[in-house]
């Protein structure tokens, strides 16, 4: 018997520079609409959104690592905006506390209408945001839809 989770309950990771992190972190997880729940010496943590994102600082040994993509683990995580002016308004935000880029809004071919940034936080960690219209790839009942599928 299998059953249907009810979202992501919250995604934490650690920072190999966690005051840098979390200077970062403070400036876009409010701007995303998350409202600040922690914030001490051992993690900053927001919900909202049915989501929760909260990053910690690193085990002694590992302070100051930065993070790699493609190792095995992490790859990044996506927030889902509202509209595509939402990830307009993200991209210039980002721009305006130099974060570093990967790549500006626009379309990609993931689902019909599909529209994101792509940037790093501090450790290098990928994140991103995106649009896509209507229920993406999800059908009436939640269900995954097929990509090409026009369903």
């Amino acid at each position: 018997m299998a059953i249907e989770i009810n979202g992501v309950a919250h995604t934490f990771i650690t920072a190999g520079d966690f005051p840098r992190a979390r200077e970062f972190y403070r400036q876009l997880l409010p701007f995303l609409g998350l409202k600040e729940v922690m914030d001490n010496a051992f993690a900053y943590y927001c919900v909202g959104g049915r989501t929760g994102f909260g990053i910690e600082p690193p085990a002694d040994e590992y302070a100051g690592e930065r993070f790699v993509q493609k190792r095995v683990g992490l790859h990044h995580i996506c927030f889902r905006a509202r509209t595509r002016a939402d990830v307009d308004a993200v991209h210039a935000m980002l721009v305006s506390i130099d974060a570093a880029i990967v790549h500006p809004p626009r379309e990609d071919g993931f689902a019909p209408g599909y529209y994101s940034v792509l940037f790093e936080d501090p450790d290098g960690v990928r994140l991103e945001v995106n649009h896509v219209p209507g229920r993406g790839l999800l059908t009436e009942d939640g269900a995954a839809r097929p990509v090409g599928s026009g369903a």
